[in-house]
């Protein structure tokens, strides 16, 4: 039974365990319905601490047969236990501590913990699953050695697999066996991690920069095994990049990693044993777009990674959860961008912290990138952690530079390998490296909420001198009222009237200086600086997005044309882009659909179409224009249909004045070549499928035909789902023809069928939210399933605010109905689901 009021923990608290387990024996014997778990730890009680100190461990849904201390029985009948611990007294201050329990992972639905995915068992322990297995004291600052046995049916589950070397095999009587695993490294509970199924192999190798050959082993169940060849190719190139830009070689002699079907979270670092939702590892061509390829390319590298920042050095406590996971995000982002368009990169990144996290910075939930106090820390796995927090880490990245940002790494592994540590360790640890006082930097930890910075410019011809002033502030936020200025990094830029860069001198500054970016350092609520320029430049302002802040900058609509033609800064080339369609749809709404779109903004978006040189990724970010939940964060009120409908109208009459334009990118990026992922073949097919997306916004028969012969002519799963999803918006004939044809090829393949869910998910049509209801009846849906329910539910509350927030009422209900069923099954992914009821307070 779940506590009806939980208590709240809080940062300040902190205290050290009272007992360390220095090394733990795990024996776990697999049986249907009955499962026995046999714990022996190496147990020493803090020093200074009385001999009367109690022994916490924490279980739940445990069932308790026996404990011995020093191999002495206790009678388990009169020990002190609860629904979530036990509690042991008279103790030494050293001891050999045995427990036995039992589970039932065939019942456990919450997914955490041991439990049964289809044919196989996993598990997952981050962040306090591994409670669920057997009493241990689950935090992270307790690192301990691990050997874990695992017996089981020899035909059922002929894989055994743990953290760390199988050091010994062997068979057991009634067809079973039983294989043992060591992890020589210490870690914390939540790195524990075991998988038994029948699984298929695909075995490779990777020899590191010093000599050593690594055993790369990649388990699947057997009809997935077509799928494996991307992962392992992402995972050779990710411990090659780490190598090369970090310095860090993988530690151990064998690398696994596990797909699971029945999984909370995208993937898991397990130490030497990462488990991954098969959604964000198995790729093939023709089931696989290149948005998948290039999100398990990440992944993959990410959970790498993690490797040692994450797992050689973990977190001291919860609250430190962006020591690890902020940190893991830019080292996969930089890895991506190496690979990949690095400008591309970084507009996916920022489009998806603007669309995510500064809400989440204006609402309710807000909360700093290490927060203080928290009731569940699974709820605590947000983008603010993860996207805010690496952006934290840029920003350092950006201060101090690439060269002292790789010493103060070095530094960081050398101080703290094998600890728990903290987030003032990591900044310490970058200060002490780059002799860069960074005290208030730390602030970007403490602060929750999004800064404004608010730009003033006045320039004097007589003299030469632009006079830039920035006045910076956050928000307050619940709990957090009159922040202190933030310490910002910002990168600028100046063009001259033909767009050329400029240089970037301040006034008294001696010496020549190339044209291009100049980092400006903000600390003050207010600073002025006086910038050298005979004619008055058009500012690049927050050039990289150097800092995740909100700009209010009251430049002219045609500046931001010229920007968007001009600006050398790709990503900023691509942000007047994105904020010349917020005005513009800003027009239209208080028009009432009437404004018509004026030439300069017709004009800017031709001339990118059109111009040589820019890479189409670049060009077809571009023309993606600004998501309506985005829209929405942009404005006061938010009005759910007006957004809808000025979205529409901007995509329409760009389609109708470049319809021509459209027709030839379309066809200009056609080709016969076999499907391969790389940068520019991925490029080609984002501008071509792009062109066909604005082409159908003119509801030509002739487009849809197009539409449709580009569906079933497609040779891979970026074109026919690219096609689809222009075909689903629209109420025609061929729209329910490609559906059916899509389900009746890919039904039996499970990640296809969630592409195909969450589809009609997103459909403009009326009549949508009767269809969702209508799939979640559907063979292909299994609320018991996370991914399921992301692609179709999470994926109609998320991505169709028009429907999800129709004034009716219904997509409230339909959600509330759907959290209240899961909330009994897996309360963690229900939780996930509430996200946009969290900004009611801006609707209509």
């Amino acid at each position: 039974m779940r506590d009806a009021s939980p208590s709240t923990i809080y940062l300040k608290n902190y205290r050290k365990p009272a007992y360390w387990v220095d090394s733990i024996d795990l024996d776990i014997d697999l049986h249907a319905g009955k499962t026995t778990v046999r714990s022996s730890m190496q147990v020493r009680r803090r020093k200074g601490l009385p001999a009367d100190t109690p022994f916490v461990l924490d279980g739940q849904e445990l069932t308790l047969q026996a404990v011995r201390v020093n191999g002495e029985e206790r009678d388990v009948k009169h020990l002190l236990t609860d629904d979530e611990s036990l509690t042991l007294a008279q103790l030494p201050g050293r001891f050999v501590l045995e427990i036995e329990t039992q589970i039932v992972p065939e019942q456990n639905t919450k997914l955490e913990g041991l439990y049964k995915s289809g044919s196989m068992y996993c598990t997952q322990c981050e962040a306090e699953g591994f409670r669920r297995i057997t009493y241990f004291p689950d935090r992270p600052d307790i690192m301990a050695r691990y050997s874990t046995t695992i017996r089981a049916d020899k035909d059922k589950y002929p894989v055994l697999l743990s953290n760390g070397n199988c050091v010994a095999t062997g068979d057991l009587d009634e067809d079973r066996h039983w294989a043992k695993w060591e992890d020589p490294y210490p870690k914390p509970s939540y790195l524990f991690a075991m998988v038994a199924g029948p699984l298929a192999l695909h075995q490779s190798s990777f020899k590191t920069r010093s000599g050593r050959r690594i055993d790369l082993r990649m388990y699947v169940e057997p009809h997935n095994r077509s799928k494996t060849d991307h992962a392992i190719r992402s995972l050779k190139q990710a411990m090659k990049w780490d190598e090369e830009v970090f310095g860090l070689e993988y530690d151990l002699d064998t690398f696994m990693f596990v797909a699971v079907d029945d999984v909370n979270m995208g993937a898991m670092e397990y130490k030497g044993l990462n488990i991954f939702n098969t959604a964000c590892v198995l790729a093939r061509p023709d089931t696989a777009t290149d948005a998948d390829y290039d999100r398990i390319q990440s992944i993959v590298g990410h959970e790498y990674f993690h490797n040692w920042t994450g797992n050689r050095v973990t977190c001291r406590d919860w609250f430190q959860l962006s020591l690890k996971e902020g940190l893991t995000v830019f080292r996969d982002q930089e890895f991506s961008a190496d690979l990949n368009s690095r400008a591309v990169k970084r507009i996916e990144e920022v489009r998806v912290l603007r669309e995510h996290q500064f809400p989440e910075d204006d609402g309710p939930t807000a909360h700093p990138v290490r927060p203080d106090h928290f009731i569940e820390i699974s709820n605590f796995y947000t983008s603010t952690i993860y996207r805010k927090g690496a952006e934290v880490i840029r920003m350092m990245h950006t201060l101090i530079g690439p060269s002292a940002f790789r010493k103060g790494m070095d530094l960081y592994f050398k101080r703290h390998d094998g600890q728990a540590v903290t987030t003032d360790d990591f900044v310490r640890a970058m200060s002490d490296a780059s002799s860069v006082d960074l005290a208030q930097f730390k602030r970007w930890y403490k602060q929750a909420g999004t800064p404004r910075l608010s730009i003033e410019t006045h320039h004097d011809t007589d003299n030469g001198v632009l006079e830039l002033t920035i006045t910076q502030q956050t928000p307050d936020t619940p709990g957090q009222t009159n922040k202190k200025p933030a310490h910002i990094p910002l990168l600028l830029g100046c063009m001259d009237s033909k767009g050329n860069d400029m240089p970037v001198r301040l006034a008294g500054e001696r010496g020549t200086r190339k044209p291009g970016s100049r980092l400006l350092e903000l600390r003050k609520r207010r600073q002025t600086f006086h910038i050298r320029a005979k004619e008055k430049p058009v500012l690049s302002l927050c050039r990289n997005f150097s800092a995740p802040v909100r700009i209010c900058h009251d430049c002219s609509s045609e500046e931001l044309a010229f920007r968007l033609t001009h600006d050398s800064d790709e990503f900023n080339r691509w942000e007047a882009g994105q904020q010349l369609a917020i005005r513009q749809a800003k027009r239209i709404i208080n028009s009432e659909g009437q404004a018509e779109l004026p030439g300069y903004f017709l004009d800017a978006f031709g001339k990118v179409l059109v111009r040589r040189g820019l890479d189409k990724a670049l060009v077809a970010e571009i023309f993606t224009l600004p998501g309506e939940n985005y829209l929405a964060d942009n404005m006061p009120v938010v009005d759910v249909a007006g957004i809808h409908g000025a979205r529409r109208s901007l995509y329409k009459g760009l389609a109708e004045h470049l319809q021509e334009q459209f027709e030839k990118a379309y066809h200009k990026n056609s080709s016969s070549k076999k499907y391969a992922f790389n940068a520019s073949d991925a490029a080609r097919r984002s501008l071509r499928n792009t062109s066909l997306h604005y082409l159908m916004e003119l509801e030509s028969d002739d487009y849809v035909k197009l539409c449709l012969a580009h569906h079933l002519d497609a040779d891979n799963m970026t074109d026919a789902l690219s096609s689809l999803i222009a075909l689903v918006h629209h109420d025609c004939d061929e729209r329910s023809q490609v559906l059916e044809h899509f389900y009746d090829k890919w039904k039996d393949d499970r990640l296809v069928v969630n592409k195909w869910l969450s589809v009609q998910a997103i459909s403009r049509l009326p009549g949508t939210l009767k269809q969702v209801r209508k799939l979640t009846r559907h063979a292909a849906f299994d609320i018991r399933n996370p991914n399921k329910v992301r692609a179709l539910i999470g994926t109609f509350c998320n991505a169709n605010p028009a429907q999800f927030h129709a004034s009716n009422g219904e997509g409230y209900q339909f959600l509330a109905d759907t959290i209240i069923e899961l909330d009994t099954l897996n309360p963690q992914i229900a939780s996930g689901l509430l996200t946009p009821l969290t900004r009611w307070h801006r609707h209509e």
